[in-house]
């Protein structure tokens, strides 16, 4: 039977390499997103998830088999992010029930699932490491728990399978994403070395020392696949890290490396990058214009505010993922290469000198 995505936040960093997998194997692939932009073998949707007239609209004539949800927009307080973010997943399922389509959706969500919203980010009594699916909720207002419970309703009205996916900190190519750390560290390693200055540590001396793992963008997107088609993964909840795990006080070195240049070891606690690239914007716009960069807007490319958040955890941050190598998936990525293949392709595609 053909298969026919309908990939929500296609021009984000998940949803960008997911979309690019589906068309590589050969799916129908409908791309949704704001402003989705125009790419080889994806249809795009261009709806302001936010308005449920306008999402019933653009998705009246779209027939899909499986729909991953890979998208949310931050708000000021966790109570908007509850109301807008679950609002959007459940304006998307209730446009597609009309259908009668829709074998399975897939949820991405993320490791704030044990870690606690932004506004009680790691604070608090928190799981043990490794985080494990089998761990409860936290007792706190959490707009991941609001989106799965509207996946959860919709799939025991409608009748379809689901997955969610919980990555930790997404290293992967896109452009003007809200949580991008592996994009913002290339930016703030070429600012370092345009000045001369040598890379220092962003975050916490509890980051820097302790075991901790990421998501490849790219294995994300083969889990996601592999979940949505595989009957022993239907209806579950997945972890889904790179395999291995790392000292940032090794990665920082392996960073720096790469850039030719030096990482200045961490005494004491870092600065976040908020602070120091506080007011980086004219030096980047003048480097861009010096090597004829594709981007010359800095906030285009960085998210600083996320990447202080995962790095100034203060506590390990390591993920289980037995339960999907039970049910069968084995893919691995090794991280330093995750880093070192997004580096590449931000060089090639001018967006660093």
């Amino acid at each position: 039977m053909e298969k026919t995505a309908l990939v929500v936040g296609v021009s984000g960093i998940v949803g960008r390499n997911l979309a690019d997998l589906l068309v590589a194997e050969g799916w129908t692939v409908y791309g949704a997103a704001r402003r989705p932009g125009v790419r080889e073998g994806i249809i795009p949707v261009a709806v302001d998830l936010q308005d449920a007239v306008a999402v019933a609209a653009a998705l009246k004539d779209v027939r899909p088999t499986h729909v991953f949800l890979a998208t949310w927009l931050r708000q000021a307080t966790e109570a908007e992010n509850i109301r807008v973010n679950a609002g959007m997943v459940r304006n998307v399922l209730d446009a597609v029930s009309t259908a009668k389509t829709v074998q399975h959706v897939a949820l991405v969500t993320g490791l704030k699932h044990y870690l606690g919203p932004f506004e009680a980010y790691g604070k608090g009594k928190l799981p043990e490491t490794p985080f494990r699916e089998t761990q409860p909720r936290l007792e706190i207002e959490n707009f991941y728990y609001a989106q799965e419970d509207e996946v959860y309703a919709a799939a025991e009205r409608e009748g379809f399978g689901w997955s969610v996916h919980r990555p930790s900190s997404i290293i992967g190519y896109a452009v003007g994403n809200a949580m991008n750390m592996g994009t913002t560290l290339a930016v703030y390693a070429s600012l370092c070395k345009e000045q001369g200055q040598p890379m220092r540590f962003p975050g916490s001396s509890v980051q820097w020392k302790s075991l901790t793992d990421v998501t490849d963008a790219r294995l994300l997107a083969k889990h996601l696949l592999w979940a949505s088609t595989t009957p022993a993964a239907r209806n579950e909840a997945f972890n889904v890290v790179n395999g291995d795990v790392f000292r940032w006080s090794w990665m920082w070195r392996r960073i720096a490396e790469w850039f030719g240049m030096e990482a200045e070891e961490l005494a004491g606690e870092g600065v976040p990058l908020e602070t120091q690239l506080v007011d980086a914007g004219p030096v980047w716009s003048g480097i861009a214009t010096k090597y004829g960069l594709a981007e010359g807007d800095i906030h285009r490319l960085v998210s600083a505010w996320h990447t202080d958040a995962d790095l100034g955890r203060p506590i390990e941050v390591v993920t289980d993922m037995s339960k999907s190598r039970r049910l069968g998936f084995a893919e691995y990525q090794s991280t330093d290469e995750s880093f070192f293949d997004l580096f590449a392709r931000l060089r090639e595609e001018r967006l660093i000198p």
